[in-house]
């Protein structure tokens, strides 16, 4: 017996799942010391960001819990990598920020991944790669404006 395929939308959120899994395994396998992907992509958030941030923020925009961003965040500041202060205006809150080490770590980061990317472009190209995107920004964005 053959089952129907299953609807567009739903093959191309299954298919995006199996890549995030795939890159992440990739990702942390080429990370210097142990870094976690979790923690890369809170040195790359502020890197191209800039600024400070408070931990309940980065969870919500990171969609984990404030648990897990604390954790990440402590992991991130014994390593010397961001730097977390009182908030000046609410002495209970903290804010977080990147170190010039944290900025270093995320260029070394960025450097160890550049095979990976390489190897990717030998089988797609700029200009398919340029069609998928702005497919998949929109799709970010919808899901980004309409969180639970």
């Amino acid at each position: 017996m053959s089952l129907p395929e299953d609807p567009p939308a739903f093959r191309l959120f299954n298919e995006i799942g199996i890549i995030e899994q795939l890159a992440r395994n990739r990702l942390e396998r080429v990370l210097p010391e142990g870094l976690k992907s979790s923690q890369f992509g809170v040195l790359n958030h502020f890197a191209r960001l800039g600024g400070a941030s408070g931990p309940a923020r980065l969870a919500a925009a990171f969609q984990v819990t404030k648990g897990a961003m604390t954790n990440t965040l402590q992991r991130l500041e014994k390593r010397g990598l961001v730097q977390i202060v009182a908030d000046p205006e609410d002495g209970r809150a903290k804010l977080v920020s990147i170190t010039e080490a944290g900025l270093n770590m995320r260029d070394r980061c960025v450097e160890r991944v550049g095979p990976m990317i390489a190897e990717l472009s030998t089988e797609l190209s700029d200009k398919e790669l340029g069609r998928v995107l702005p497919i998949l920004e929109k799709i970010r964005i919808y899901l980004d404006t309409h969180r639970d």
